[in-house]
């Protein structure tokens, strides 16, 4: 059939329309009409899609948005959602155009049954048998091969490109529909002669046929998956690809592909739903059981079943270094892994599954996939009242326990026996505000196919009125936090008296963070059901999570009654089962030996052992080995000459106590051999983290059921995994060490040395990310393994470089005005200039310039971090082209990314929006200032601000003048403490305090007090990392910005980075004495005559009042001390304990040198400099220096002794040091602030 190219990604992956005469293949005037009909009546209505239920997209739903580019409304599927200040960022694939784009919340609509009739216009097509290949080059045997890839080089998809783009007529014969993609065989006519693509690239060496034998040989699920479409083989066998490509069917449970809205073939036909449920039930066993068959794909459910936000993070997650590695967190691809403690009966089906009726309903309507993997084992016991607990991969999805108990609240009977008071049925605890939030959405979106059960979200903070005014009359359900629960039970001592179902969601999370909150909620719980109306009431406790906690042990014991234990992962059931992990770091040449003696150790019972390894000559060489020292082996691999039945036979025979069986083999034998009794997994090489679970796989009859029987001693394991970690492996030092903390295994000491080193070497590799945003709002960041952001200070990034003088000249205490508010404590404004403000004038005249409609200019040609004018209602801006789409990049119109540079906010804009900014109007730098209040932070070891604070402070402190003092900067990002609103009495020369910031934050009660904040940053300014060329960078100094918060960029260049936090300074960064080569050094120094790498740069700090500035140097028993004073410059030198120190100090400004004088004393040497004139320095020298320092133990705080202090012109410093030193006051012209 004729066949129109779309979109390209590479040649197994690309997107065409189709023409012909064929079930799945609708003409081109449906769309128009289709078009037509949707811009007729979405034109007409404004109902927009709640922002929240767009947050709970699972991925199937399909909307109708409005595309500016193609201006017309399309239908899509959401891929992603990016919060802004006050709307949604929504990314959407366009189903029939083959397009991402961004649009507005507000532009989203439902998608009417109507206009979801017809199959989407693109479909994603892929090369027939046509996979890709790359050059392995061997530099040990000088040779290059072209071998098998996972992915499509550059160079072969260019290639592809070229060849479409040149034709003149292409048509494609279909072949398969595998996985929603349609596999075809490629021809294209050019200039007269016709190609097949699919062997063009394989005879140009860019792909490879991959043969029949290979599909043959593939997994079950691999060929469930894969329909034929060739006619004569399979007339009658297409699954209805026209209706499959239906964006709705209620009818219908194959799962649906995001970009084409094609079905899954193997979930289409009957048969096979009664085949793969038979299959769950014939081969389920209790305790443990590999299960070769699963109701749905448990990684498509994944993608559909939450919103990505709220997947947690976790210590076995770690970055994905190449694309062969993976964490520990997805080591098993396969999800067919199951441990039971009891027998379960799979529901393989949503028809088969305990839930009522009318709830199915509403899953079908919601185009729900499942029941997954996991939910399929944990359904039934829930349904039953039993109790659970589940750890899974998805063990963080609410969807595990919500239809289930939803279902036994419908039986209103189970629960006449209770007391007839206020007090929910079912509590929720959640380890955050932010996933209480999402269980609660979920609970009411059921809300309509079940009885009124009046769910409620509780989050309670210390206000001890609010939780009094809490109403729980009906309410059956509540959602809320242990801390907050407890907080409400200190008011209503009845939230027992009815609760029949505890969840803890996340238990994980719960018991590390919350531990003695939850437990009291427990031994509350168990108090009240104990009493004599419980006993035909339901008990059940349900705890779901990723990975297995040792709380949870206790959780079971204490609190549940022989509860139902799934685990999915296979990882997390080793830990369960006991497990016991041993690493042992030894040379790749040591290996051999270290396995003997490993193997040398005598057991009483029989031991069957599976070393694996990763090649076939290193199996052969592993199997010689043993052979000579006398150890008997089996061995297997693909090229072994023994089949799997003969060694499987072996492996089988009954031994008798104290038998050891060894078995060397590769990886690409374990799921033939399908062994589950091994006794130990010896892993001789570790090439990837993702086989690791399929190993210990191996073991999983020998796990240990410790809950069950309660006799086994947790010091007592039935199976060992033995790891030999060799150099060759310690690219994956890191993941084994987390995962062995988890398993609180021992860890030799060796490892946790190649880690300290890879843990560097990682925070290295973040050096040009912006700082950690957590770091800075609250100093300090929970999950610095996952966070892909630097927690180090970087001297290229964050020194500002070219400040402005009028930036400089701020004093301590400054006027602001927050414009943009991201969060409770975290802000982005301008610093207000009361005498002349120079961004007022400039406003004015921008403003009144672009009232000519002649100087309206548009842009033409874009260019990214070019700044640009931008209208918005009546005022003009100046913004910064942060981001241009590379695919949008030769179209007339097209979305971009901008920043207003004096604001700080992001938003997106039409390119024709943007208007030509005159060079006067540059000249100012940028003036948006990140702001941080300090000492505060979120209730309950929150890490981000519940909303209700948020919004408080927006609607609160947006667009007025506050007055703040300036404590710490990082280059363009200031903390403040206080910030007051300041506010003056007409007619009256007296100022009040309206409020204080951060006291208006802790009187919400949803926040705390964070002492730790500032010395944890100034901690953090201590250790700073240097990159390789960082001798040409101005060091860190905090001299350079005591007075408040800097602009990185300069006049000439008014264009800065996206993130405007990101370009430093310090403020305080306290330095110890280094050699005068450091990098830290100033050109003065360097230009010395002295030998600089002999002698020392002392550590100094200094202080000042109106008229002189007091230097004090940190030596201590100084001789042979000097100090030479001129105009402009100071060098000093000393000698202390056999070094040389040296400072030769360019000042800022000029002093008296012949007033000017230094004392020696036991510890320190102080330095007066009498100034020229008088008046505040905003600095003491020209150039930065690490080693110098404000004194802010002689900076007079104010805030404590009266009223905010308005209009502060200098800083206020006590002469204490300079009194002691001097004699007379007319000598020195010095005088006391005191």
């Amino acid at each position: 059939m004729e066949v129109f190219v779309l979109e390209i990604e590479n040649p197994g992956c690309f997107w065409v329309t189709m023409k012909g005469s064929a079930p799945y293949i609708v003409d081109d005037i449906e769309y128009e009409n289709l078009k037509a009909e949707m811009s007729q009546f979405y034109d007409k209505s404004d109902k927009e899609v709640d922002e929240l239920k767009l947050l709970m997209e699972r991925g199937g739903q399909v909307y109708v948005v409005f595309s500016e580019e193609l201006k017309c409304w399309c239908r899509a599927v959401i891929k992603s959602v990016m919060y802004c200040t006050d709307h949604y960022q929504i990314q959407c694939f366009l189903v029939d155009y083959a397009k991402y784009i961004f649009v507005n919340s507000k532009d989203v609509r439902v998608a009417l049954e109507a206009f979801t009739q017809i199959p989407y216009r693109a479909k994603k097509c892929r090369l027939y048998r046509t996979r890709p290949v790359t050059l392995r080059i061997d530099f040990c045997e000088d040779t290059v091969k072209i071998v098998p890839a996972k992915k499509w080089d550059s160079a072969a998809t260019h290639y592809f490109q070229n060849l479409l783009k040149a034709a003149t007529h292409m048509r494609a014969r279909l072949c398969a529909l595998e996985d929603n993609t349609f596999d075809v065989f490629l021809y294209v006519t050019i200039k007269d002669e016709k190609v097949c693509v699919n062997d063009d690239l394989v005879s140009k060496k860019f792909a490879r046929f991959e043969e029949a034998e290979e599909n043959t040989a593939s997994s079950p699920d691999h060929q469930q998956n894969r329909m034929s479409l060739n006619i004569k083989s399979h007339p009658v066998t297409i699954a209805n690809p026209a209706l499959a490509s239906r964006p709705v069917l209620s009818q219908e449970k194959g799962s649906t592909s995001l970009e084409t809205g094609l079905t899954v073939c193997s979930s289409c036909p009957k048969e096979t739903d009664r085949r793969s449920g038979t299959d769950l039930k014939e081969n389920t066993e209790p305790i443990v059981n590999v299960i070769p068959g699963s109701p749905v794909r448990e990684d498509a459910v994944v993608r559909m079943d939450r919103p990505q936000e709220f997947l947690n993070s976790d210590p076995l997650k770690t970055h994905i270094i190449e694309d062969d590695q993976q964490s520990f967190q997805n080591l098993s691809e396969e999800r067919n892994f199951i441990f039971l403690s009891n027998k379960i009966e799979p529901s393989s089906s949503l028809e088969t599954a305990p839930l009522y009726d009318d709830l199915k309903k509403e899953l079908t309507r919601k185009l729900f996939l499942g029941p997954s993997f996991t939910q399929s084992y944990c359904w039934p016991p829930i349904a039953q009242g039993c109790d659970v607990v589940t750890v899974s991969y998805q063990g963080n999805d609410p969807l595990l326990y919500i239809p289930p108990i939803l279902t036994v609240l419908q039986l209103g009977s189970c629960y006449k026996a209770l007391p007839k008071r206020n007090g929910p049925l079912v509590l929720i605890l959640c380890p955050g505000w932010k996933k209480a939030q999402l269980v609660f959405e979920l609970l009411k979106g059921f809300g309509r196919c079940s009885r009124q059960l009046h769910p409620m979200l509780i989050m309670l903070g210390r206000n001890k009125e609010e939780a009094g005014r809490v109403k729980i009359q009906g309410c059956e359900i509540i959602v809320t936090t242990p801390y907050s629960f407890l907080r409400l039970f200190e008011h209503r001592s009845t939230l027992f008296c009815r609760l029949c179902h505890l969840v803890l969601d996340e238990v994980e999370v719960l018991l590390s963070e919350a531990t003695e909150q939850v437990f009291t909620i427990l031994n509350c719980y168990k108090k009240a059901v104990t009493s004599e109306e419980w006993k035909c009431s339901p008990q059940q406790i349900i705890a779901v999570g990723t990975h297995w906690n040792k709380h949870i042990v206790n959780l079971i014991k204490q609190f549940m009654n022989d509860p139902y234990i799934v685990i999915t992962s296979v990882e997390e059931a080793s830990i369960y089962g006991n497990v016991q992990q041993v690493v042992q770091p030894c040379m790749s040449s040591e290996r051999t030996a270290v396995l003997v003696r490993t193997l040398d150790v005598t057991h009483s019972s029989l031991q069957k052992v599976l070393v694996f390894t990763d090649s076939v000559n290193e199996a052969e060489m592993v199997h010689e080995a043993l052979e000579s020292n006398s150890i008997f082996s089996l061995k297997i691999h693909t090229e072994s000459k023994l089949n799997l039945k003969c060694i499987l036979g072996q492996w089988k025979e009954k031994c008798s106590a104290g038998t050891r069986v060894v078995l060397v083999l590769t990886d690409d034998c374990m799921q033939p051999l399908g062994i589950t009794d091994a006794t130990c997994v010896i892993h001789f090489s570790f090439s990837s983290p993702r086989i690791f679970g399929h190993r210990l796989r191996s073991m999983s009859d020998n796990f240990c059921n410790v809950i069950k029987d309660s006799s086994v001693d947790q010091e007592y394991t039935k199976a060992r995994s033995v790891l030999l970690l060799a150099e060759s492996s310690a690219c994956h030092a890191l993941e084994i060490l987390r995962y062995l903390q988890h398993a609180k295994a021992e860890i030799p000491p060796e490892l946790c040395d190649i880690t300290a080193k890879a843990l560097e070497a990682e925070e290295d590799q973040k050096l040009s990310r912006p700082l950690c945003a957590y770091l800075k709002t609250f100093g300090i960041c929970k999950n610095r393994t996952v966070c892909p952001d630097r927690h180090h200070i970087n001297v290229q990034m964050d020194v500002p470089q070219n400040v402005p003088d009028k930036m400089l000249q701020m004093p301590g205490y400054v006027t602001i005005v927050p414009l943009h508010i991201v969060n409770a404590t975290n802000y982005f404004g301008r610093i207000v200039d009361k005498e002349k403000d120079q961004y007022e004038i400039l406003s004015e005249e921008m403003n009144e310039y672009f009232k000519e409609p002649d100087n309206k200019i548009s842009v033409r040609n874009v260019e990214k971090l070019a700044v640009y004018g931008l209208c918005e209602k009546t005022l003009f801006h100046r913004v910064q082209v942060v981001e241009i789409p590379p695919k949008e990049e030769e179209n007339v119109f097209f979305s971009i990314k901008i920043k207003y540079i004096d604001e700080g906010r992001m938003s997106q804009a039409q390119s024709y929006q943007l208007l030509h900014l005159p060079a006067r109007f540059q000249h100012l730098p940028p003036q948006a200032v990140e702001f941080i209040v300090c000492r505060v932070k979120p209730l309950d070891n929150e890490m981000e601000w519940n909303p209700e604070v948020t919004d408080y402070i927006h609607h609160k402190i947006k667009g007025k003048l506050h007055e703040a003092k300036v404590v710490h900067t990082l280059g363009n990002t200031a903390w403040v403490d206080p910030m007051v609103r300041v506010s003056r009495l007409s007619g009256l020369k007296v100022s009040i305090n309206e409020y204080n910031v951060r006291s208006e934050i802790l009187s919400t009660g949803l926040g705390t007090d964070n002492p730790e904040h500032i010395p944890q940053l100034q901690e953090l300014c201590r250790h700073v990392k240097v990159v390789d060329d960082a001798e040409n960078t101005e060091p860190l100094s905090i001299e350079e910005n005591t007075a408040g918060p800097e602009n990185a960029s300069s006049p000439e260049n008014p264009s800065v980075q996206e993130n405007p936090a990101e370009n430093c300074g310090s403020s305080e960064i306290p330095t110890g004495t280094q050699p005068c080569g450091g990098v830290a050094q100033t050109e003065e120094t360097k230009d010395s005559t002295l030998d600089q790498q002999k002698c020392f740069y002392p550590e100094m700090k200094w202080f000042e009042n109106e008229e002189t500035v007091t230097v004090r140097v940190k030596i201590a028993n100084a001789s042979d001390c000097k100090c030479e004073f001129a105009k402009e410059k100071m060098v000093f030198s000393a000698c202390s304990g056999g070094k040389l120190y040296l400072a030769d100090l360019e000042l800022h400004r000029c002093i008296l040198a012949e007033k000017s004088m230094y004392v020696v004393k036991d510890e320190e040497v102080v330095i007066v400099l009498v100034k020229e004139e008088k008046g505040a320095w905003c600095k003491l020298l020209k150039n930065k220096n690490t080693h110098l320092s404000f004194d802010f133990e002689h900076w007079e705080d104010l805030e404590d002794e009266g009223p905010f202090p308005v209009g502060i012109k200098k800083l206020h410093c006590t002469s204490a040091v300079t009194e002691e030193c001097v004699d007379s006051s007319e000598e020195s012209g010095t005088e006391s602030d005191e």
